[in-house]
């Protein structure tokens, strides 16, 4: 391993620990749902699953979402929510009408894990765009969407919002659509206030999204909402999406996961040079297109997020307190409250 290497594993934690600079909070934390057989495993600190290396989330915060898929259902309008959902610890399942395999988008072939007539209940379900018109006039489909009197939170990308509208779930609310949908759902639908200029609108329990790629932009808001803001954002950095930008939709809900920003002139205390081990330096620079720190090791970026006062944490949620002198100005940081100090060169 080569000295780089070595320097991004210490800074960023061991991966297959649970490390004790982590966030220390009480409670029961597993394994999100990844198939494998550790998805049984409890354990009572965060930090990573030594099996599959997911980082353990809380046991109460695990919801459960249903995507229902329809034939010729667009690839991209499932696959990108289902990526962030089933990252953020969501447990993913897929519905049809019938148990029976549909093809998505004339390229994909998908057999269901539930029809409408076996499927568990879920704390949320999903809608998507691609050959829509069928759905919305299957009386047996529209009613199965109207009884599920149990969910949490409905979510819909492109002309998925056709379902929920034609359920009467959008009566009254602001949603948004495919792009050369837009006035056909405002026209169909009169009772909705069709939004022509967004990415995706949230009413509080029910989240439309705009076509195909804004599926993501609306699952990774879902996973502020319900995650915090941190959360979408490691999720987001895994993912690499870089065009996500924060808030980019119109949220009319009280629960709004952006209102609470850290000052960047807070955060630029903490730029510079930072010695670390056997001569080597960490720089960390202010982000203002982020609105967060990165460390800057061999040339990557890695995203350092605020959690209180001089404490932040790396992408696996392991801490790093920082230590000021006596004139208050930032002096360096220890990776665990009693471990080696590093100064700020």
């Amino acid at each position: 391993m080569n000295r780089f290497a070595i320097l991004t594993a210490l800074f960023f934690g061991t991966l297959f620990s649970y490390g004790q600079s982590g966030i220390q909070e009480s409670g029961v934390y597993v394994c999100p749902p990844c198939g494998l057989s550790c998805d049984t495993d409890e354990h009572n600190r965060p930090g990573r699953c030594s099996f599959c290396n997911m980082v353990l989330m809380k046991k109460e915060d695990v919801k459960s979402i249903a995507f229902y898929l329809q034939d010729r259902v667009e690839v991209l309008d499932f696959a990108g929510p289902m990526e962030v959902l089933s990252y953020a610890g969501f447990e993913v399942f897929t519905v049809s009408e019938k148990k029976e395999p549909i093809k998505s988008q004339g390229i994909l072939n998908i057999i269901p894990d539930y029809s409408i007539d076996t499927a568990p209940e879920a704390d949320i379900l999903a809608f998507f765009g691609g050959n829509t018109s069928p759905t919305v006039k299957n009386p047996k489909v529209m009613e199965w969407v109207k009884k599920q009197e149990h969910i949490e939170y409905y979510f819909s990308v492109c002309t998925g919002a056709f379902i929920l509208a034609e359920a009467g779930i959008l009566d009254g609310k602001t949603a948004t659509t495919f792009h050369s949908a837009l006035d056909d759902l405002q026209n169909s639908y009169p009772k909705i206030n069709v939004n022509k200029n967004v990415r995706f609108v949230d009413n509080g329990n029910v989240i439309t999204t705009a076509g195909i790629s804004a599926g993501i932009d609306g699952a990774l808001h879902l996973v502020a909402k319900l995650h915090g803001l941190k959360a979408a954002k490691r999720i987001a950095y895994n993912m690499e999406y870089d065009n996500w930008k924060l808030g980019n939709g119109l949220i009319l809900s009280k629960d709004n996961p952006y209102t609470e920003k850290v000052e960047p002139s807070f955060l630029k205390h903490f730029e510079g040079t930072y010695e670390y081990g056997d001569n080597s330096q960490i720089e960390l620079k202010y982000d203002k297109t982020k609105g967060d720190l990165y460390a800057m090791i061999n040339e990557i970026a890695y995203p350092v997020y605020h959690e209180y006062e001089d404490v932040f944490s790396n992408i696996d949620q392991e801490l790093i307190f920082f230590k000021r002198d006596e004139s208050n100005q930032i002096k360096g940081y220890s990776l665990a409250e009693d471990s080696t100090f590093s100064r700020k060169l």
